[in-house]
């Protein structure tokens, strides 16, 4: 059970409207886009140094909630699990490839620290799983969409398949009307066709 705050609600529709590449200010947008783009790469590189260092400052079984806190901040959210364990989540969507669970003993102390959007844990969402599910096994999604005409809604991670910058794939969880699981997706980051020019 989230003790803090309720995940995501489904967001409104957007509209349908496309950008015009021939409007007189194509120009104009296209440098905006590409300048919003560098903020999320730098933004994603320097998050990604952050918790490298925050995760070795950090020891199971001695280092303390308030321990992690100091490093990380205060957590997307709080999840309640069994026999006394909370769960701290640590959202680094939509710049980075990560997202962290941080599990606190009864004891207050660290008991475990996972980087959930990896090859593994993704594979381990099936159809027919709640959304509540899936958002405590990946963390809070890059973006939400809805696809009235199919019936579908996609919630959308961005993750890391390998060492490499090119490895950047996005992991799509396709939701039925009531929120449940229908498929999954995996595709190339729409930001690496960008970059390369493809």
């Amino acid at each position: 059970m989230l003790s803090h705050r309720h995940p995501d609600p489904i967001p409104p529709m957007h509209n349908n409207r496309r950008f015009n590449p021939s409007a007189s200010n194509s120009v104009a947008w296209w440098r905006r886009a590409a300048s919003g783009l560098m903020v999320l790469v730098l933004g994603g590189v320097a998050l990604v140094g952050c918790d490298v260092q925050h995760i070795a400052e950090l020891e199971e079984g001695v280092s303390t909630e308030a321990d992690v806190r100091q490093r990380f901040g205060e957590p997307e959210a709080v999840w309640d699990e069994p026999a006394g364990v909370r769960v701290l989540e640590y959202n680094r969507q939509p710049a980075g490839h990560q997202n962290y669970m941080i599990a606190i003993g009864p004891d207050g102390k660290l008991a475990a620290l996972r980087q959930v959007l990896n090859t593994a844990n993704l594979a381990t969402i099936a159809p027919g799983m709640p959304m509540e599910t899936v958002r405590r096994r990946l963390g809070k999604p890059k973006s939400i969409s809805q696809w009235p005409t199919k019936g579908e809604v996609h919630y959308d991670w961005r993750f890391q398949d390998g060492p490499n910058s090119s490895d950047a794939k996005i992991f799509t969880v396709v939701f039925s009307p009531d929120l449940r699981v229908l498929r999954t997706e995996t595709t190339t980051d729409p930001d690496l066709i960008y970059q390369s020019g493809r």
